[in-house]
């Protein structure tokens, strides 16, 4: 089943799961942040179909996400790098990762981030004019520098105040 594109959407999340939003890619991103580079440490640690994963890093490598430096060459092999666009991706991660560790675990959190201090850390969302922590009741959006009529996010109220 091919899934749609959001490729015409003007909105900044549909245009970043054009690039990220496929089956597997950001479990290989969370890998790599983590160190792993090589096509068989992928493969082995998230046991996905080899010509998938030589998909998604193509992919990945053709919009910039990471790099393919070779580290053999005969035959030639690579590592693949995060690269600065790749790197930001951790935030994403970390939201997903601690969701997933509030909502979808019962024995707790499978592993914990720590900071450089040394002490368990959280990433949470805070203002970068005012520095106050930010909940999603208090967000609003608005046209930005490319806005076009046909924002999905554009003239929606306030966001709903679930259960």
């Amino acid at each position: 089943m091919r899934r749609a594109s959001f490729a015409a959407m003007n909105c900044s999340v549909a245009q970043s799961l054009e690039i990220v939003g496929e089956w597997w890619t950001l479990l290989i991103i969370r890998d790599a942040l983590f160190g792993v580079t090589r096509f068989d440490d992928f493969s082995a640690r998230l046991g996905i179909a080899r010509n998938v994963l030589t998909q998604r890093l193509d992919s990945l490598v053709a919009h910039g996400v990471m790099t393919k430096e070779p580290y053999q060459h005969h035959p030639v092999r690579y590592d693949y790098l995060l690269t600065e666009k790749g790197r930001d991706l951790w935030t994403v991660i970390t939201a997903i990762r601690q969701w997933g560790d509030k909502w979808t675990t019962e024995e707790g959190a499978p592993v914990e981030a720590t900071h450089s201090c040394g002490n368990v850390m959280t990433v949470e969302p805070h203002c970068s004019a005012c520095r106050e922590r930010v909940t999603v009741d208090e967000i609003r959006v608005r046209p930005g520098p490319g806005a076009r009529g046909d924002n999905p996010l554009v003239g929606l109220p306030r966001p709903h105040r679930g259960a």
